[in-house]
């Protein structure tokens, strides 16, 4: 399970992650990154992150019925937790399953979204 310090929930904070981040396709999944430099406020008042790197999961309704998005969420959920020591504290993450992740199985995904990590230079060493 993925702790609560580490998910992102308002929908400012997916937008601004889709809108403003970088992104990478994968057969199953689309990675989208958000670096945060401490030393750059975007605002006023800097705002305050508690924990390590914060995940948002968009599961929409063409992955699958209610069940299966469950499933998949609960997945990658898990994947995201075991991967929260290996990336910078300061990255907001959103990860959008495409119909694909119904059907892949669980390191499919863990290496998809590693790679797309890599990729996008805040990745993971393994």
């Amino acid at each position: 399970m993925l702790p609560e310090p580490y998910r992102l929930h308002r929908r400012t904070d997916f937008s601004r992650t889709v809108r403003q981040g970088r992104r990478i396709g994968r057969r199953d999944l689309v990675v989208h990154v958000l670096l945060h430099d401490d030393e750059q406020a975007s605002g006023p008042i800097p705002p305050i992150r508690v924990g390590g790197p914060h995940f948002g999961l968009i599961v929409s309704k063409a992955v699958g019925p209610a069940v299966v998005r469950h499933r998949v969420a609960r997945r990658l959920r898990h994947i995201c937790a075991s991967l929260t020591a290996e990336l910078p504290g300061g990255a907001d993450i959103v990860i959008r399953a495409l119909p694909g992740a119904a059907d892949a199985p669980s390191e499919e995904l863990l290496r998809q979204l590693r790679s797309g990590l890599r990729k996008l230079a805040i990745g993971t060493d393994s």
